[in-house]
């Protein structure tokens, strides 16, 4: 258990992180990655899980809710069964993620108060949502070592953890913070840092830094990113590292688009010979300079990552419509992007406008390469530039959630 006195709880208990309203339920369901079951089934399952079988989570350190309410009220929608166990230290944090989960009427959850280090006492988990919680524990990696020991054989978990080059100018004032509100209590400490941030001058790095927001978004957003008792970054070669030393085999990002160097290579610059996936991965983290948060799936202790794809696989478009995804890839041959402040375009060939514009969630590739009249081979030399830029930009997935069984 966490102890009563630790920084962490207090901060939780009085400033609830992210801060929600569960009345704002009936107007929007908030989404993202990791834990969207589409991206889920994509990564952990390699976009073939049977979902008419029961569906078992654990929210590891659920906070107010979001992971708990998007993966819960998504199957629901779907009409899938699941059991999902939300966990977290905040009784105050538990009392907004069940308010937010009554608004909604979701069936199929169970509330626990207390540390993820009980995990394996809990059961056997077919997937693991662990966002934004490693990076404030005492011992990360005996954190990570819990969860994988809470894993079924086939499953698989979802992490999110701070990055150090986006969040530019954070960590010093958390020091200065630290120094200055020894002592007070939460609602002091945040009085006190309010005042002392009106004075940090334009230059300091945080506030050259266009990548951070959560100070604007209220007492807890502020609390989180500049006050909290217990923060620590980590470079994507350490994230890949903890995994491996867990036992979990890396299974990809959503966002793996940022960690390729040929993204962020000029012509002419060469590899260096010899660099292995996790150097590769944080030379590029370090070209870019501006990632604020490293999301990845890993697999069970045992399980070997499968390449999502083939005829049967079912493709969704997230974020973007196919009908107009189409129509631009079919006019320009290419596709046009906007992530994390930078404007990419991608090559692709104009043919494979008609068949995106085809992706409906259910309809399996042979299915699409049969209506386009396309033959194996050609689908395949149309279809796979796209599915590379889409798939590492985050906006293509393959699940079988939408099909019936």
């Amino acid at each position: 258990m966490i102890p009563p006195d630790d920084p962490v709880a207090a901060q939780y208990e009085a400033y609830p992180y992210p801060e929600r309203d569960p009345a704002d339920e009936g107007r929007r369901l908030i989404t993202g990655s990791p834990s969207h079951p589409l991206e889920i089934d994509h990564f952990v399952f390699a976009g073939r899980r049977d979902w008419s079988q029961p569906f078992r989570a654990l929210v590891a350190g659920g906070g107010t809710g979001d992971a708990l309410i998007q993966m819960a009220a998504v199957l629901a929608a779907a009409g899938r069964p699941c059991e999902i166990t939300y966990l977290d230290p905040s009784r105050a944090a538990r009392k907004v993620a069940e308010a937010r989960a009554a608004a909604r009427g979701l069936a199929g959850i169970t509330f626990l108060t207390g540390s993820l280090l009980e995990a394996p006492g809990l059961g056997r988990f077919d997937y693991i949502d662990c966002c934004g919680v490693l990076h404030h524990l005492p011992d990360p990696q005996a954190g990570l070592a819990a969860l994988a020991g809470a894993l079924a054989p086939g499953g698989g978990i979802g992490l999110m953890v701070y990055a150090p080059y986006g969040r530019s100018g954070v960590y010093p004032l958390q020091e200065a913070f630290a120094a200055l509100g020894a002592g007070l209590d939460p609602p002091a400490r945040l009085a006190m840092a309010r005042k002392v941030m009106a004075r940090v001058p334009e230059g300091h790095p945080f506030r050259r830094n266009p990548h951070l927001s959560d100070h604007q978004q209220g007492d807890a957003g502020f609390y989180d990113l500049l006050l909290h008792g217990r923060d620590r970054p980590f470079r994507i070669a350490e994230v890949l590292a903890m995994l491996d030393a867990a036992g979990l085999a890396f299974a990809g990002s959503p966002q793996g688009w940022l960690y390729d160097l040929s993204e962020v290579l000029p012509a002419g610059v060469a590899v260096p010979e010899g660099l292995d996936t996790p150097a590769r991965m944080d030379l590029a983290e370090k070209l870019r300079g501006t990632i604020r948060t490293h999301i990845v799936y890993a697999l069970a202790p045992g399980r070997a990552p499968a390449r999502p794809g083939g005829p049967q696989a079912v493709a969704h478009l997230r974020g973007v419509a196919p009908a107009a995804l189409g129509r631009a890839v079919a006019a320009k041959g290419e596709i046009r992007l906007t992530q994390a402040g930078v404007a990419r375009r991608i090559a692709v060939p104009k043919g494979a406008g008609r068949l995106l514009a085809m992706v409906d969630g259910r309809t399996p590739l042979a299915a699409i390469a049969a209506r386009a009249g396309l033959d194996p081979l050609a689908f395949a030399a149309l279809w796979n530039p796209a599915e590379r830029a889409l798939t590492a930009a985050g906006l293509l997935v393959y699940s079988s959630l939408l099909l019936a069984r």
